[in-house]
């Protein structure tokens, strides 16, 4: 192993900064508490600690991959540029219209987002172009200049372009644009027709918007990222893992950060689906629970399920339809506020609720003893027996025992049944977003294994899987940090799409193929901005919808160029797509396509199959521990053990708990834990054969 072999992967969570540090040794990690003001500063803390445990001096590290909520925050806490929008004239008010879909149908008093851009901050041109990319109305030079001194004149620091059908022709984007950064040429400019040159004004709308309301914070925090590691000697390229599951450049990441929305839980289901292909599994439910949230993600034939939509900044938190609908590639995951520092409350109707409110990391579970006040399902673990206050953490933080009592009487019930009420609504709430999951995706989730990881989801898996139904789960070596360790196993990819109206019965292969090919020529030449030369693989998928119908699903399509005689297997694609998510298939309808994404990405090399193990001779018990199993509604007297003294094939009948440095695994009195040969935990159900 090389410099260049010598990578590290950093990923900034609500509560932890987690790092992975892969070097000639094996595989180092650690946590330190996320900084919010300075977010560059746990990265720095965290690389430092990281090298100095495997002993690699920093100038050897070779590669530097990051991931980071930054985008995300700054979209719902509003801290993000000055922004103007210019659109065409008509459509200013598209953003705030919305689709008009009441989320709450019965409510009220229903809260919407707000635009990130104002009224009056919404611009129109005179301009338009046709579905089809023909100008039916030239773009006026007068008004173009006009146009430039009202943006000069408003102080704005970043200008979002999204007139009608720029994904047709953007001529009249580029022109405006150009404009603008000739006249001001520290503006930040992004044009939709760039960002995302799709149909569907309003998701396109919010998506500029969106990165060029981030782009100049997010930029300037790479650069002052990029050059804090410098100062430390750390001069390795840095890359950025986008929402996609994928690796871009820091430059384009500073041009496109709305590629960066998910980037940390895309890592974590990186992190489960290598482990799939591992173990031979292909249908998988990947559970990244954290100190903030619950990712849920379902991983099919070794690759996590990815959608081009996603809804940030909703005004219920995780209400789907209450949030802004970007349209960029992201890996599909269904989040809840359920990570160990979610808050439990009892609300108007006297009823206990957890979350979405999170102490974070800045206070931290009162437990912690930085002063918070309010009980965390961090602290209902504690008082359960389930954390050893003495080594959360590897040690790092001693918890308080003490403080998660107190604070549990404010719930007006006793610190135990304040504590299983915590934990139990939390499981619940957990098991019914993945149900809801997997039933929207057309998919019985009795079948598939759970992958648990995050420092909060092998505290829960097994109490998860009762629940479900689920026989067996796996909790990878380096759980506690997993998003992290899938920095390092992600390809270097891009996705580019377009908008491209055609009925299937009048297809236009040439204009099909003409489009896939400048498709495929974008996507490869930010592919090969950091790993040039490498095989690639080129993933192509069609949108797709009954004519009259309201949303498109996508259709994976093995062929990259086509022609006329292709229509009939393009149906057939189409018409097993729509089987697998409804069931039956309409008759008699025509069917349209309405966007093309073509994914480029290098080829992952392939990994080393896991022999699975049944069990074998018990592992070695440090001591007895008690805590509360859920399911038994009962204290159990439990066997504590070490997960570094576990070989291959040892076994642990539950109760037990499994300790290591940064997290615990919860083995219910119904399940058994079997070491693997790769370090990983099953996690099987007593009466399952083996």
């Amino acid at each position: 192993m090389g410099q260049n072999d010598i990578r590290v992967g950093v990923d900034i969570g609500g509560t932890f900064t987690d790092v992975a540090l892969l070097h000639p040794g094996g595989l180092t990690t650690g946590k330190v508490l996320t900084e919010y003001s300075q977010p560059e500063q746990a990265i720095i803390d965290a690389i430092v600690k990281a090298a100095g445990d495997a002993g690699v001096g920093l100038g050897e590290i070779g590669q530097v991959i990051h991931g980071t909520t930054l985008v995300t925050n700054a979209l719902i806490e509003r801290r993000g540029a000055k922004t103007a929008l210019i659109t065409t004239e008509g459509f200013r008010d598209v953003i705030e219209m919305r689709s008009e879909n009441r989320f709450e149908q019965y409510d009220l008093n229903l809260t919407l987002p707000v635009p990130l851009v104002p009224r009056e901050h919404r611009f129109t041109l005179s301009e338009r172009m046709a579905p089809e990319g023909e100008v039916l109305l030239p773009l006026d030079p007068g008004e173009v200049e006009a146009m430039v001194e009202r943006i000069r004149d408003g102080g704005f620091e970043a200008v979002a372009i999204g007139l009608i059908h720029a994904y047709a022709n953007d001529a009249h984007e580029v022109a405006m644009g150009a404009a603008l950064r000739t006249a001001m040429p520290g503006l930040s400019v992004s044009l939709s027709s760039v960002i995302s040159p799709q149909m569907r004004e309003l998701p396109r709308f919010n998506t500029v918007i969106a990165n060029a309301y981030v782009q100049p914070r997010v930029a300037d925090y790479l650069g002052r990222l990029v050059a804090r590691l410098g100062d430390i000697g750390v001069t390795a390229p840095v890359f950025m893992l986008h929402s996609g599951g994928g690796l871009i450049s820091v430059e384009t990441a500073a041009q496109q950060p709305v590629r960066l929305l998910e980037s940390g839980p895309a890592g974590g289901a990186i992190f489960a689906a290598d482990l799939a292909r591992a173990h031979g599994l292909d249908k998988v439910l990947s559970f990244d629970m954290g100190g903030t949230t619950a990712k849920i993600c379902l991983i099919e034939e070794g690759a996590p399920k990815t959608a081009n939509t996603f809804e940030v900044a909703r005004t219920y938190r995780f209400k789907k339809g209450s949030g802004m609908t970007v349209s960029t590639p992201v890996v599909e995951m269904v989040e809840i506020g359920a990570g160990g520092g979610s808050i439990a409350s009892i609300d108007s109707l006297g009823r206990l609720q957890v979350g979405p409110r999170s102490a974070g990391s800045e206070p931290g579970p009162a437990s912690y003893g930085r002063g918070g006040e309010d009980p965390t399902v961090t602290d209902a673990n504690l008082l359960l027996g389930r954390l050893d206050p003495e080594n959360f953490a590897g040690g790092s933080i001693p918890l308080l025992p003490d403080r998660a009592e107190a604070v549990a009487a404010r719930l007006e019930l006793s610190p135990h049944d304040a504590a299983f009420g915590i934990t139990e609504l939390v499981d619940e709430n957990m098991a019914n977003a993945a149900r809801v999951h997997t039933v929207e995706n057309g998919r019985d989730i009795e079948h598939f294994t759970m992958i648990a990881f995050g420092g909060g989801a092998p505290l829960h898996a097994c109490r998860l899987c009762e629940k479900l139904g689920i026989r067996a789960a796996l909790v990878p070596p380096g759980a506690g940090v997993g998003s992290a360790i899938g920095f390092l196993k992600a390809p270097f990819s891009f996705e580019a799409s377009r908008g491209l109206f055609q009925r299937l019965d009048a297809f236009d292969a040439g204009a099909v193929n003409e489009a896939l090919e400048a498709l495929e020529a974008e996507a490869r030449a930010f592919v090969e901005e950091g790993a040039e030369g490498a095989e690639t693989a080129v993933r192509l998928t069609a949108q797709m919808r009954y004519s009259g119908q309201g949303w498109e699903i996508p259709v994976l399509l093995e062929r990259k160029r086509f022609g006329a005689d292709d229509v009939a297997m393009i149906l057939a694609a189409f018409e097993t797509a729509y089987r697998t998510l409804f069931g039956r298939i309409i008759e008699g309808l025509p069917v349209e396509i309405t966007n093309w994404v073509l994914s480029v990405s290098t080829v992952l090399p392939k990994v080393k199959p896991v022999a699975h193990q049944s069990g074998g001779s018990p592992a070695p018990v440090i001591r007895t521990r008690r805590f509360y199993d859920a399911a038994l509604r009962a204290h159990v007297d439990a066997s504590e053990v070490d997960r570094a003294s576990m070989t291959v094939g040892m076994t642990v009948e539950g109760p037990a708990i499994i300790v290591e440095s940064e997290t615990s695994t919860i083995v219910t009195t119904a399940y058994r834990a079997i070491a693997q040969s790769d370090g990983a935990l099953l996690l099987l159900a007593k009466e399952t054969r083996e």
